[in-house]
């Protein structure tokens, strides 16, 4: 008999305000649902990612009807390694596409996706004429792109078939 292949996938959806509060909401929610599921370097980083996702949202993007913003999480496991999708769906509505800024040394805002995409694997953004989803894929150990790894974790294999969205986040 060959060896076995473990795939282990489980999703949650939250509403959070489409406020400020939301964005503590959410790390809150998400912290909660990944305890004891997932690893708690992945969890603090998606919870880093889901702040700065809702936090983007808040600030620039029209809410979903309730004035609310919706987040999708799907876990999945396979051959020695946790993968994390992270969706954010809001109204939409900012000019453009959300992208990357260089802020500079001073500047209070500019870094939110900055972040994302240091903690990120990959991101992107999905847009229609009612919505618009920004989405961050991570992993444990990590697979980022940037060749940055925390001692001790190694990044080999690639996101499995069927898991990854199209985009790089070079967006």
């Amino acid at each position: 008999m060959g060896d076995a292949l473990v795939v282990a996938e489980r999703a949650w959806s939250v509403v959070v305000p489409h406020q400020a509060r939301g964005a503590r909401v959410a790390r809150h929610r998400l912290a909660t649902e990944l305890a004891g599921a997932v690893n708690p370097e992945l969890v603090a980083d998606a919870a880093v990612v889901v702040g700065e996702l809702v936090g983007n949202s808040v600030r620039h993007a029209r809410p979903l009807p309730g004035n609310t913003v919706l987040i999708r999480l799907r876990v999945r496991a396979e051959a020695g390694r946790q993968y994390l999708e992270l969706r954010v769906t809001d109204g939409g509505g900012a000019p453009g596409r959300p992208r990357l800024c260089t802020a500079g040394p001073d500047a209070v805002n500019g870094r939110g996706l900055t972040i994302v995409a240091a903690l990120a694997d990959r991101w992107g953004v999905e847009q229609d004429a009612d919505e618009q989803c920004v989405w961050a894929q991570l992993s444990f150990p990590s697979a980022r792109p940037n060749g940055w790894h925390a001692p001790s974790q190694s990044a080999s294999g690639p996101v499995p078939d069927g898991y990854a969205v199209d985009g790089t986040g070079a967006g």
